[in-house]
């Protein structure tokens, strides 16, 4: 479902924030080294982009805000995937401060409603959020079809090298065979300068880099980190194409080579190529000043540069490595064959909930010679209900008696009523699959929640608070007389 695609790209558009915070700190740090170790750091905000998963290690920033691990799975869940579902709907983003303030906006569920308002809050949201991508996606083809009709005419120079005269700044376009595209009336040092930038562009793949950047940007365009992260990757990527100008032509070059990038910003004439499928002249001015800072360093200190650089991505991409996850889990004890761990984990609000009401009838014991046989939801209107099917297969079942006239159920039934908020009543229902005269007899029992109100007294909605309540029930149950 579209709601549940939404919580799981919230989770990863956190987790990725709190690695573009913590590449943004270390890209500020290495502020004075070459701008390619920066560019390499976003690899780090990218992979947490596009993976929902990853591997646990000791070693990990993430341990710093403590966010929740779905068991054996390597998701970061700081949203629950059921919060649509909670009985008081909780986050934990990892900042205490924050979470408070955005638990505190939540709107807790309300029991005589059929669906959670918080459940019409996520669809809403991820109906906005889908609306978005698809409107920042169309735009960004919209400009790229521009852009190519406006050089629809250019003229091939040499290999692929394109020129115009409706470009004022040069730059680089396309995915599968990338073209270079000049201004008209370039020459001398200027051309080859620029060239060797643009060429940096393709030989380090930069054309499918940086529009697979801004799809990722499309799809997470609701988190305003992304675009500072889309913004500064764009910045290191152009910073460090004009340092390996520099580097292969020689620190000689940095005055004209300033002066080229000064005079295609005052030349410049309206064409977007800020464009996620072209590359062109951006931030002009740091861009001057970096190049005219650029000093090569030692090959000892990119050494330690790599090593840092290596030590923060992995830092970012790996999950934590819980403690709990070291223990061996020991299997959760029965009463009286229910399962009560898993009861209440289980515990609903909804009836519509399949996935909780599953997992309340798989912890329940499966009376003799009975087979599940799946379940039914009544979610359209009320009454709701839900009806849980069996097949019969064993005749201990009939010559015992209890199955057949439904009496073994009610305590089933009851267990239900108590941990399904909105339910209204129970059915079982049993087909006889045994190859005689009974081969497809059908039974059917419905308990209603009125029925187990009067038999227990009270609402049985209380004893399923705890476990504690659920042991009080169960007793309570094993003494009543059904007869």
């Amino acid at each position: 479902m579209i709601a549940d695609l939404f919580i799981r790209i919230l989770n990863m558009s956190i987790t990725a924030s709190y690695v573009a915070a913590a590449v943004i700190l270390a890209r500020f740090l290495l502020r004075r080294a070459p701008k390619i170790f920066s560019y390499l750091l976003w690899s780090a905000v990218i992979i947490r982009l596009v993976l929902p998963v990853s591997f646990t290690s000791s070693f990990s920033f993430l341990r710093l805000v403590q966010p929740q691990d779905k068991a054996g799975s390597g998701f970061l869940a700081f949203v629950p995937q059921d919060i649509g579902m909670q009985l008081r709907p909780a986050v934990d983003v990892g900042i205490n401060g924050i979470s408070r303030l955005v638990n505190a906006s939540l709107p807790a569920a309300d029991r005589a409603a059929s669906v959670n308002p918080l459940q019409i809050m996520l669809w809403m949201g991820s109906v906005i959020w889908l609306t978005g991508v698809v409107m920042i996606l169309v735009y960004s083809l919209v400009s790229y079809l521009q852009l190519m009709s406006r050089v629809r005419t250019a003229t091939l120079v040499q290999g692929n090298v394109f020129e115009s005269d409706q470009i004022g700044t040069p730059f680089v376009c396309g995915f599968l065979k990338p073209r270079i595209y000049l201004p008209a009336g370039m020459g001398g040092q200027e051309l080859s300068y620029i060239l060797l930038h643009e060429e940096t562009h393709i030989r380090r793949r930069d054309y499918l880099i940086k529009p697979f950047a801004f799809v990722m940007l499309a799809i997470h365009w609701f988190n305003p980190l992304m675009w500072l992260s889309y913004a500064l990757m764009s910045k290191d990527m152009e910073m460090s194409c004009d340092e390996a100008v520099v580097k292969k032509l020689g620190y000689g070059i940095k005055g004209s080579y300033s002066t080229s990038l000064l005079a295609f910003a005052v030349k410049g004439n309206g064409l977007w190529h800020g464009s996620p499928l072209a590359f062109g002249e951006s931030d002009v001015k740091a861009r001057i000043k970096n190049v005219l800072a650029y000093r090569q360093p030692s090959s000892r200190k990119i050494t330690g540069l790599m090593l840092i650089i290596t030590a923060v991505i992995v830092g970012c991409t790996a999950n934590p490595k819980l403690v709990e996850q070291a223990a061996t889990p020991t299997p959760a004890p029965t009463y009286f064959g229910y399962d009560l761990a898993q009861l209440m984990k289980n515990r609903t609000l909804y009836v519509g909930d399949a996935s909780k009401v599953g997992g309340l009838i798989g912890g329940m014991p499966v009376l003799e010679g009975l087979e599940p046989a799946g379940m039914e939801l009544q979610t359209v209107a009320p009454p709701y209900g839900v009806t849980v099917n069996y097949d019969m297969y064993d005749s201990a079942s009939v010559t015992k008696g209890n199955a057949i006239n439904g009496v073994e159920f009610y305590p089933h039934a009851i267990l239900l009523l108590s941990l399904i908020d909105n339910v209204d009543n129970i059915t079982f229902s049993l087909v006889d699959r045994r190859m005689d005269q009974y081969d497809g007899a059908f039974f059917s029992f419905t308990f209603f929640r009125e029925e187990a109100d009067k038999l227990l007294g009270e609402d049985v909605r209380r004893y399923a608070e705890d476990e504690a309540g659920l042991r009080e029930l169960i007793d309570r149950l094993n003494r009543i007389s059904y007869w």
